[in-house]
């Protein structure tokens, strides 16, 4: 049986869509394969990790039945990304093997059988079904996942609250040290609903998301999350935990403020960062009437100063900052000013975008 038969690059597009989630190595090795089904002319091609499940149907052409096989999914698309684009690709089974033919090249492929395959027992009770444009999805996520904690011990950390109450999803991402906050409309009323989504699911999501014209539907369950766009399913399990209550983090008061060109700051901050070192990664602001001097030093005595006229007539600042914290942030804004509110040097900083209130930026301060 001819299980498909179609051009590289559909077959490529497809695989890729679902082997993100794919571990090389797993203790359950058919977790490294792909599971094909046929059903009539259609494809069905799903991966899994037990915790993550994305599926997607193509129509990839092959002969028509039903059929089901499971095939290592890193080394299949190795083998297809050596073939040219255009050229017709097939992949057959013969007396139990799977045969996969381009061109002149013929490759024996080891399968397992699909009803080995682990799929995600997904939930018996989703919560309502509400969906937004993709594109303004990824711009959320955008805005917030550089905040994230990366294997913070507070497992909770390690992913981003989706807040979804009356007509606004709002996405927060914290490491205990910053926070990111954005939020958008949605064009209809949901009950409140809050769950924290992993770090892979998080960074899945950003990957297979597009900026064309198109919606994506969402579920939330007790402990799962539904994602459908494009003709692909995406499953995933959810974080268990109290997130940080972030309304009480975002400062509200500040007195002092300034706006300033956002890549005329980056680049002042890209310049200081140079005389940091790896371990100690300080820059110190100071902020006085019509003036921003930044400055860093390191361990060898070097220093660095940098300064920025700004229209600024507040209190003398003196603050000291991770400066990759400042730098993720600003290099994620597409804006060309940026709004830093400060009360004093030992608190927090609040930096916003002056043309969006659904964007908010939270630092602390550190010692230098």
């Amino acid at each position: 049986m001819i299980v498909l038969k179609s051009a590289q690059n559909q077959i490529l597009a497809a695989l890729q869509s679902v082997s993100g989630i794919v571990e090389r190595r797993h203790t359950m090795p058919i977790l490294a394969n792909v599971l094909i089904r046929k059903t009539g002319s259609q494809v069905q091609l799903t991966t899994s990790d037990l915790e993550i499940q994305i599926r997607t149907n193509a129509d990839l052409g092959g002969d028509e039945g039903s059929f089901g096989i499971t095939i290592g999914a890193a080394k299949l698309i190795d083998i297809l990304r050596t073939m040219p684009a255009d050229q017709t690709v097939s992949l057959e089974n013969t007396a139990g093997k799977l045969l996969l033919k381009g061109g002149k090249s013929r490759f024996t492929l080891q399968s397992l059988p699909a009803e080995d395959f682990p799929l995600v027992q997904e939930s018996a009770a989703f919560g309502p079904e509400f969906s937004v444009p993709q594109a303004t999805l990824k711009s959320l996520l955008n805005q917030v996942v550089f905040a994230m904690a990366v294997h913070d011990i507070r497992y909770y950390l390690n992913g981003i609250l989706f807040v979804a109450e009356g007509s606004k999803l709002s996405l927060v991402a914290t490491d205990g040290h910053r926070l990111a906050f954005a939020s958008a409309s949605l064009d209809v009323e949901v009950p409140k609903q809050e769950v924290i989504l992993p770090r892979k699911t998080v960074l899945e999501l950003k990957r297979l998301l597009s900026d064309k014209e198109g919606d994506i539907q969402m579920q939330f369950a007790n402990n799962q999350a539904k994602f459908v766009f494009e003709g692909m399913e995406f499953v995933s399990k959810l974080v268990e935990g109290k997130f940080p209550d972030y309304n009480r983090v975002i400062p509200k008061n500040h007195g002092n403020h300034v706006t300033l060109g956002r890549d005329a700051l980056l680049k002042t901050l890209q310049r200081t960062a140079i005389m940091t070192s790896e371990k100690f990664k300080g820059v110190r602001l100071t902020l006085e009437p019509g003036l921003l001097r930044v400055a860093s030093n390191n361990a060898e005595q070097e220093e660095a100063v940098d300064e920025l006229d700004i229209d600024y007539s507040g209190q003398h600042i003196d603050i000291g900052f991770n400066v990759t914290y400042l730098i993720d942030v600003l290099s994620n804004m597409t804006t060309d000013m940026v709004k830093i509110s400060l009360a004093d040097g030992n608190s927090s900083a609040l930096i916003t975008n002056p043309d969006n209130e659904h964007f908010k930026y939270v630092v602390m301060p550190m010692r230098i």
